[in-house]
């Protein structure tokens, strides 16, 4: 046999195996933290390590639109069992059905990331709200049908999710900017400011540009608000102190946004920070239960 009939095939080229390494430590919120019942958390991971894939491919510096798009495809046709060319959409195919959970969430944020690979400026708030349905409502949404919670609580959860997106945009604008040429700052909100989308790219934002993000963190405070009552209104005692958690970290988040500038200065919690956050919400949250029954 020659040389070349002995050549390896490459291996094909799928969604997981472009993976950024980021995972859920890298997260301004807990991925299945232990507060997250034992059973519950394969479902959950195999949902994130497949977001977390079609997200990795919609930001891939070296690929070509076509190509997200391919991949993106490969990662729903995988989902839906029109394929098995991508081993992490088998993998949440098979968790979804084992739990009687639809695959609509994770195919929303799919088309959240089809999105992102077409789409690199929104021009008004209500505009990026939309976006945030498909790439940061249906998490929320997944996590209460896992938990068997009432459909009647995803408008505080949207509400929840939609900031939380929001505040990772706000964090990532600079590098976001400057690495995709993609910008979610509202352009109305940054000629309403008389800033440009090109001073993203600065080291230090303009007091234009600070006044305009500062404006989007104090909006997205209220946003938060909205949504903070759904914490004590989940019924599962496990994922409300789960969620009391999230809903504190990004308050916080949306204060060190409305205080610093995200160009120059640190807005990420530290680990030691979202620690004591967590304990204090959690504990929080569950003391305030047995308050409430024992009234």
């Amino acid at each position: 046999m020659s040389a070349a009939a002995r050549q390896v095939e490459p291996a094909p080229v799928t969604a997981e195996s472009l993976r950024s390494g980021k995972g859920g430590n890298d997260e301004n919120f807990p991925v299945a933290s232990l507060l997250i019942a034992s059973p519950l958390r394969p479902v959950i991971f195999a949902f994130y390590d497949f977001v977390r894939a079609g997200d990795d491919v919609a930001d891939h510096p070296d690929l070509a639109p076509a190509q997200k798009r391919a991949l993106l495809d490969q990662l729903d046709q995988s989902l839906t069992g029109a394929s098995d060319a991508e081993p992490l959409g088998v993998k949440l195919r098979a968790k979804l059905a084992e739990c009687g959970l639809t695959d609509r969430h994770a195919r929303d944020l799919l088309d959240a990331f089809r999105r992102d690979v077409d789409q690199n400026r929104y021009a008004t708030w209500d505009e990026l709200i939309d976006y945030c349905r498909l790439s940061a409502m249906p998490v929320g949404r997944f996590l209460l049908d896992v938990h068997g919670e009432s459909r009647d609580l995803w408008p505080a959860s949207d509400a929840i999710c939609a900031a939380l997106q929001i505040n990772n945009h706000l964090q990532d604008c600079g590098k976001d900017f400057r690495a995709l040429d993609r910008v979610y700052v509202p352009q109305d909100a940054l000629a309403a400011a008389g800033a440009r989308a090109e001073d993203l790219g600065a080291g230090k934002a303009t007091p234009a540009l600070r006044a305009c993000l500062r404006d989007l963190a104090l909006r997205n405070r209220g946003l938060l608000a909205e949504g903070m009552s759904l914490p004590h209104d989940i019924k599962d005692l496990r994922l409300g102190m789960e969620i009391a958690v999230i809903v504190r970290h990004a308050f916080t988040i949306a204060d060190l946004l409305i205080a610093r500038d995200p160009l120059s200065e640190n807005v990420r919690l530290s680990k030691s920070g979202m620690l004591i956050g967590a304990i204090a919400a959690a504990m929080g949250e569950a003391v305030s239960r047995l308050t409430r029954r024992a009234a």
